[in-house]
């Protein structure tokens, strides 16, 4: 019994705790030692997959919003250097609305020929836009002479622009053109106007032409290339286009276009011719064929000469409503 005490006391001091020992032997790191413990890699492992995935979650953001950039600021220059435009609304409908007020006065002198009086008659016929007053009988001693009176019953008629026709010893008849004082805005000055001669004159009644248009319809105003080219005949199409066009929707107008007004520079002067357009069938098969080939339609388009005609010499244009500056006097035209 005693031997058998000693030895369990020997085995238990020679046999050493396995848990003890290795807790309380020191552990020691040398520099070049590979050594360590599981659970350390273990936990920096775990931490290096975590940051190693929120740096690449980094990257993609911040690569993203590069890209995002990127594309802003091509689109931006794109958009600074090309010249196409892209229309925002549609294409302008007309409301069949009178918005255009041009009112032109058409008067006359006294003392006027009976050739004068229907050439103005037939004027007023071929302006629906007109109103119309009594004749005009001003001396020249008064204020502001005759260009004074027209300016004051334009302003009363409310209207912007004025044709007026005056004889002188009931031989020569003068026709002036010109924009009066009520189109002046915000303190602009009226004008210009433009003094003519007229030569030429025939009526309607006097030529008797075929030709024949609806009452109050619109022209289409055809000018000669030459009013394009010098300044002063850019000057006066503007006149005639205030005058003699009419503008759309007017309450005495006809929404129809069926005559063409023709202006034509010649040998100093201005031309003025009214036709009547006329479309007609092709007689045959043949000639429908030839005019679709020439023109896009088998319809045949010819003018007929309505009236009246005359020619207007020009004199003077001013800068203002019946006087003022000359910026263009006619060299052809010495008596004034």
């Amino acid at each position: 019994m005693a031997k058998n005490q000693k030895s369990k006391q020997l085995g238990q001091v020679t046999k050493p705790q396995a848990g003890k020992d290795k807790a309380s032997e020191p552990k020691i790191l040398l520099a070049d030692d590979d050594s360590v413990s599981d659970e350390s890699e273990d936990h920096n492992k775990g931490s290096v997959i975590d940051d190693v995935s929120i740096h690449d979650r980094d990257e993609d953001e911040s690569d993203n919003e590069k890209s995002v950039s990127d594309e802003e600021e091509l689109e931006s220059h794109v958009s600074s250097n090309t010249t196409l435009r892209v229309p925002t609304k549609e294409a302008f409908q007309s409301d069949g609305k009178y918005h255009n007020k041009q009112r032109c006065l058409i008067i006359c002198s006294r003392g006027i020929t009976s050739r004068v009086r229907h050439l103005l008659e037939d004027l007023r016929t071929l302006i629906p836009h007109h109103k119309k007053d009594s004749k005009i009988d001003i001396n020249k001693n008064e204020k502001g002479g005759i260009g004074s009176a027209v300016n004051d019953i334009a302003e009363m008629r409310g209207c912007n622009s004025v044709l007026f026709l005056e004889c002188r010893k009931k031989q020569d008849a003068y026709l002036w053109l010109g924009h009066t004082k009520s189109a002046s805005v915000s303190g602009l000055t009226s004008g210009p106007s433009a003094k003519f001669l007229v030569e030429n004159i025939h009526t309607m009644d006097e030529l008797r032409l075929t030709g024949n248009c609806m009452r109050g319809s619109r022209p289409i105003l055809a000018f000669d290339p030459a009013f394009d080219e010098k300044e002063e005949l850019k000057l006066l199409k503007c006149l005639f286009l205030d005058v003699f066009g009419t503008p759309r929707g007017h309450p005495k107008s006809k929404p129809f276009v069926d005559r063409v007004m023709g202006f034509y520079h010649a040998d100093g002067k201005i031309w003025v011719r009214n036709y009547q357009i006329i479309q007609e069938h092709a007689s045959n098969a043949k000639e429908a064929h030839q005019e679709k080939k020439l023109t896009g339609s088998d319809m045949k388009t010819s003018l007929v000469e309505i009236g009246p005609r005359f020619v207007l010499n020009p004199i003077r244009i001013f800068r203002g409503s019946f006087g003022g500056q000359t910026p263009f006097s006619s060299q052809l035209y010495l008596c004034h």
